[in-house]
């Protein structure tokens, strides 16, 4: 009995010291988004008060565009993503996208609501902001779920949809990046909140690509730099608490708005199978599948993926 609780004791103190060093290695604080704003906001980047935030938002191309596109970007993503995109579009289109509440520079919301209704509130009042009455409304992944939610909630500001890897069924995953694990792990996730190995952000990178090989340091610098911004890696969890994919899919046939899916057919977090679930549940739905790429095909491969977009758009009705 006295030799078992030495033991424990031996092994508790052993563990201690583990997690220590772990610490000491991979110590993270959150930095303040004055400190990442020099690097990751320079022009054309603004920041507008929505909800009580300064929301980082960036807004191009040709003022006369009557129906502007709006981007909506992942979970633990950015505006950032979609750079290829805008170079290909602001000649012809009014771009404006978003660090949605939680993520990128805008940070945590005030409240801690991270509800898929918060975050319909919230781009509704985006519109509001910039004076949309009418917009396509393109997202990726979370960001596409966000998209689908608002184009039933709002459908007069919804002319169009594109789906890039949307989230919003229940779905199973083939992998999950290791963040979004360690994210929903009680005691670990809140060891995340001061820690954060760079390491574990280029693994969770290099997992949501077709092609790891395309991930650069350049770009693992990106979202780990980003996802240190105060309050991000907190309100990441309170996310993954609050939502559970699948609440709302049965209202997915409801659309009726012209709809582009894109998908990656390497995709492991959300299967390619779901894009054709959209294309069945969404009436006059168009699928376009990149079999090459990942779970952000508009980040590994804008060239091709903007070109369906451009398609897309041309075949919107004036």
């Amino acid at each position: 009995m006295k030799r078992a609780a030495t033991i424990a004791v031996a092994a508790a103190g052993a563990l201690g010291l583990v997690v220590a060093g772990f610490v000491a290695l991979n110590w993270a604080p959150d930095r303040p988004v004055s400190q990442l704003a020099t690097r990751w906001a320079p022009p054309p980047s603004t920041f507008i008060e929505i909800d009580g935030m300064q929301v980082h938002v960036r807004d191009e191309g040709r003022r006369d565009d009557p129906v502007p596109v709006v981007l909506l970007h992942g979970t633990s993503a950015s505006l950032h993503t979609w750079d290829g995109w805008v170079r290909a579009l602001e000649g012809q289109r009014r771009v404006i996208r978003v660090d949605m509440p939680g993520f990128g520079l805008t940070g945590p919301s005030p409240d801690g609501d991270y509800t898929i209704d918060s975050y319909i509130r919230f781009t509704r009042a985006l519109l509001d902001r910039f004076g949309i009455a009418r917009c396509v409304l393109a997202g990726n992944s979370f960001g596409g779920w966000v998209a689908w939610e608002t184009a039933l909630a709002d459908p007069a500001r919804v002319e169009a949809l594109i789906l890039v890897d949307s989230a919003g069924y229940a779905i199973r995953s083939q992998s999950v990046p290791l963040a979004f694990r360690v994210a929903k792990i009680p005691v670990l996730n809140r060891l995340m909140e001061v820690t954060l190995p760079r390491r574990l952000v280029e693994s969770s990178v290099r997992n949501v690509y077709g092609d790891p090989g395309k991930v650069t340091p350049e770009l693992v610098d990106r979202y780990y730099e980003i996802s240190l911004r105060e309050g991000n890696r907190s309100a990441l969890v309170q996310r993954f608490a609050q939502l559970q994919p699948g609440t709302d899919e049965a209202r997915i046939r409801e659309l009726r708005v012209p709809t582009l899916i894109l998908w990656g057919g390497r995709d492991r977090l959300i299967p390619a199978e779901y894009g054709g679930v959209f294309l069945r549940d969404i009436a006059g739905s168009r699928l376009v599948i990149f079999e090459d790429l990942g779970h952000v095909p508009q980040e590994e491969d804008p060239a091709r993926t903007v070109a369906a977009v451009e398609s897309f758009l041309d075949g919107l009705p004036d």
